[in-house]
């Protein structure tokens, strides 16, 4: 079964392409962290009370699934892992790359992680939700006293600020280095994260790169 997957999966990373898997993952949870970003920052300006509680509860509804999504895409790249592209031949370059990616998963997992205890630690928070939809457990910190669950809570809150400014920091110049390979480099590391729309000839029509076939046949040579 895995190495269906990787056979599958090569059909992409050989032309230096994610597979749809990884475009999938990738996306979506760019959609949910840009999401959460913007919720947190309303939610922290809303005054106590229940609007401010539901708001905490859809951003924990919003947050657990980053943290699902952030497991299963690292499974998916031990399993499957993903192309080689022109940004992975640039030295420092690529290096501080990778690290920058590291740095994205830490933050996908120390978020909701510690939002998770956020929550938790609060004397009846209510119900925790995944999507929204399934029931999800507490951290188990109810059997511990007040004053050493809010300084729990303390703990993951300073923790869970740090991890945003970390955000706000990695996805500018994450975006920035997208574009700047794409449009002044003319790499194919954006190209490749974009769904598919075949190419006749390669925008840098340089040796290293041959321009991809269409999966399905032009008009002219199907008749």
């Amino acid at each position: 079964m895995i190495e269906k997957l990787r056979t599958w999966a090569r059909s992409y990373t050989e032309e230096a392409r994610y597979s749809p898997v990884g475009v999938v993952f990738h996306w979506l949870m760019a959609a949910l962290v840009l999401f959460q970003l913007g919720w947190g920052f309303y939610t922290g300006f809303l005054e106590p009370g229940g609007d401010k509680l539901h708001a905490y509860q859809v951003h924990s509804a919003a947050g657990l699934p980053i943290l699902i999504l952030a497991i299963l895409r690292g499974v998916w790249r031990i399993l499957v892992p993903g192309p080689q592209n022109d940004a992975d031949r640039m030295g420092m370059q690529t290096t501080i790359a990778h690290m920058t990616h590291m740095l994205f998963y830490i933050a996908f997992f120390g978020l909701p992680l510690s939002g998770w205890v956020m929550w938790s630690s609060v004397a009846e928070p209510g119900p925790l939700y995944l999507a929204g939809m399934l029931p999800w457990p507490q951290v188990p910190l109810d059997s511990l006293d007040t004053m050493t669950r809010f300084a729990i809570m303390d703990v993951a809150e300073d923790v869970h600020h740090l991890l945003v400014i970390l955000l706000l920091l990695l996805i500018p110049a994450h975006v920035a280095a997208a574009l700047k390979h794409h449009f002044w480099d003319r790499h194919d590391v954006l190209r490749g994260m974009l769904p598919e729309i075949p190419d006749w000839e390669d925008p840098r029509a340089g040796p290293e790169h041959k321009s991809r076939a269409p999966r399905f046949p032009m008009e002219s040579e199907a008749g």
